[in-house]
Order: structure tokens, then C-alpha cells, then sequence
């Protein structure tokens, strides 16, 4: 499996594209590191993978264990590490540096389900497993490509969904609510920069989401724009010009990003980064999180939320362990 660096990467897509190949590609977080492989050419041992529907499946599904049979254990870094982190957001949005920052974490977990047990049991729309490198089954759709249009549906706002009327807390949050309005401006920018007549759709709906510790709910909207005639033709340089995900850094961008590099003390890697799938025609991506990454024989769960000046510490504390779940249900 080759990896392909940023330029070389954007070249391979605009010429599978151009001449209208299928194909399966991931791209990590900071766009140094990409596979891109036509699916003949992938090993189904070493990379596995379901796109909503397109898949590499080769081997017979084991039954479901039920909840109460797997052990899943999280060991969150300390609420003092992590409010360290959230000061430094937190400074650098108060001098207007930052709107809207997505400050993630890296949780070691523990469970008797390995990496490939957890892709094959787990359900949500995006699932890829890397061999004994990390498993990532991801509810958020980055861009979907189709006759000329290109549609995006950042997810922000999560609340759990067994709460008393949890839909009405989540849709009343002030905090949440600017959140959601600062990304949805954010991407429909940042569309703006591949596509003309950009327009949202659909504002705030609402998806419930099962893991193994119950139903979450989480809010999204929907944003459409017009590409060029001959899109297909640079079909790379449109997804790298939209990297990283505006969903997983905030606004402004540039500056955002050099934020969460000061704050984080974890490498993202692979997470938050994308993965996706060119029929021939239409491409269809998600954003890489909910995420566990294996290094040195133990796992770590990637999660995080976006911080903004109405953000409390003590609420987004238990926002990054809220997501720390499999969908297994």
C-alpha cells in the first residue's frame, strides 16, 4: 500500500477521476499522508473498508454481541490536563484569534473486541479498519460529489439523548447554536472557494445515533453548491483546496489551525483527517472521527467538541467522554 504525499496524491485523483476509475482513498489530518488505491488493488487483509455501501468485505460477519457482553473501559486524561488545553483555547478567543476551535483528545480505552472485531460489529454510514493501526467508524459526512454539485453537512451539537426532552435542550443551547452557526459559515466558505451558488439547504436538523451506552443526538445542516463544467478534471486540487475539515478545526481556519497545534497534546495522525470513494461518477467522504488508534499493543480513542466564548469547561470535559463509545448496540 502506497503512501502518497499531498502533490502527488492531488495528481492521482485528478487522473483516476479524469478517466473515470473507481477508487478508494484516505487522506490524515495534516495532508501528508494519503492512499489512494483502486479496489482490485487493495488487500482486504491489511485495509477494510464500507462507504456507505461500497465496500471490501471478504469475510463472514460474526453475530453481534450484545451490549452487556463487551468490556469497554475509558481512562480520560485528567480534567486539570485537559482544562490546560481549553485555557489556551480559551485565551486565544478572547484576543479574537478564534471564533470557534475544535479541541480533541486522545483517551486510552480498553475492551475485548480487537480493531477488526470492532469495524465488523460496529454500525454507522463510514467504516475503515488499517491493520493494526486504527479503526474509524464515523457518522459525519464531509463532501458529497454528484452531476456538478457538491453537498456538505457539518455536525455540531450533541446531547445525550435519554435526557428529559433532550431535542429541545439541544435546539435551545445558546452555546450550541453559535457553534452550529459558526461552522455552517464556515463550510459554506469554504465551498465557496471550489463552487458558485452556495446555498444551505436544510438548518439544524436532527439524527439520533446509537452506541453502546445508549442514543445520542446530534444536530447538522445542509449546504449545496455549483462546480465548474470540468470538475472531474481536478477532482484532487477541489478536495485538498477543502482540507482539513472546517467540522474538525473552526474558524478562521489558518489561525485555528495553528491553535489547535499549541493546545493538543496529542498528534491527530489519521484522525480527523478523510476517507472516501470515487464510483466512476459521484465521489461520497466522511470525516474521520470517532476513532481508536492502536500503538504500542493499546488503544486510544480519539474525541473532542468545538470550544467557542460561551464554552464551559466543565461541560465540554464531559462532552469528549460522552464520545468515547463503539456503535455496537
Amino acid at each position: 500500500m502506497k503512501a502518497y504525499t499531498k502533490e502527488e496524491a492531488t495528481e492521482r485523483i485528478n487522473q483516476l477521476a479524469a478517466a473515470g476509475k473507481e477508487f478508494a482513498f484516505i487522506i490524515n489530518y495534516k495532508q501528508d499522508c494519503s492512499y489512494i488505491e483502486e479496489p482490485d488493488n487493495i488487500d482486504p487483509t491489511e485495509w477494510l473498508y464500507n462507504l456507505n455501501g461500497f465496500t471490501n468485505y471478504r469475510e463472514a460477519v460474526k453475530p453481534t454481541p450484545s451490549r452487556e457482553n463487551i468490556l469497554w473501559q475509558s481512562y480520560p486524561n485528567s480534567f486539570s490536563a485537559y482544562q490546560q488545553s481549553f485555557n489556551i483555547v480559551r485565551k486565544n478567543i478572547l484576543v479574537g484569534n478564534s471564533f470557534l476551535v475544535n479541541l480533541t483528545c486522545s483517551t486510552p480505552v480498553s475492551t475485548n473486541l480487537n480493531l477488526k472485531e470492532i469495524f465488523y460489529q460496529s454500525k454507522a454510514l463510514y467504516k475503515l479498519w488499517l491493520k493494526d493501526r486504527f479503526v474509524c467508524f464515523s457518522p459525519e459526512i464531509f463532501v458529497r460529489i454528484s452531476r456538478g454539485q457538491i453537498y456538505a453537512y457539518p455536525m455540531k451539537g450533541t446531547i445525550d439523548a435519554t435526557l428529559p426532552k433532550a431535542k429541545e435542550q439541544l435546539m435551545n443551547d445558546v452555546k450550541e447554536a453559535a457553534e452550529h452557526a459558526t461552522i455552517t459559515d464556515l463550510i459554506r466558505n469554504d465551498l465557496s472557494i471550489v463552487a458558485e451558488q452556495v446555498e444551505v439547504l436544510r438548518y439544524r436538523y436532527v439524527d439520533r445515533l446509537q452506541t453502546n451506552r445508549g442514543s445520542i443526538l446530534q444536530t447538522s445542516s445542509e449546504i449545496k453548491g455549483k462546480l465548474p463544467y470540468d470538475y472531474l478534471l481536478y477532482l484532487g486540487n477541489i478536495l485538498f483546496k477543502l482540507l482539513p475539515a472546517g467540522s474538525i478545526t473552526g474558524a478562521p481556519k489558518l489561525k485555528t489551525i495553528e491553535i489547535i497545534a499549541e493546545a493538543e497534546e496529542h498528534e491527530r495522525s489519521f484522525y480527523t483527517g478523510i476517507m472516501g470513494y470515487f464510483d466512476g461518477k459521484s465521489i461520497d467522504s466522511s470525516v474521520m472521527i470517532r476513532f481508536i488508534e492502536q500503538r504500542n499493543n493499546r488503544l486510544f480513542f480519539k474525541s473532542g467538541g468545538g470550544i467557542t466564548s460561551q464554552s464551559n469547561v466543565n461541560s465540554e470535559y464531559q462532552e469528549m467522554i460522552q464520545k468515547v463509545y463503539v456503535p455496537i448496540y
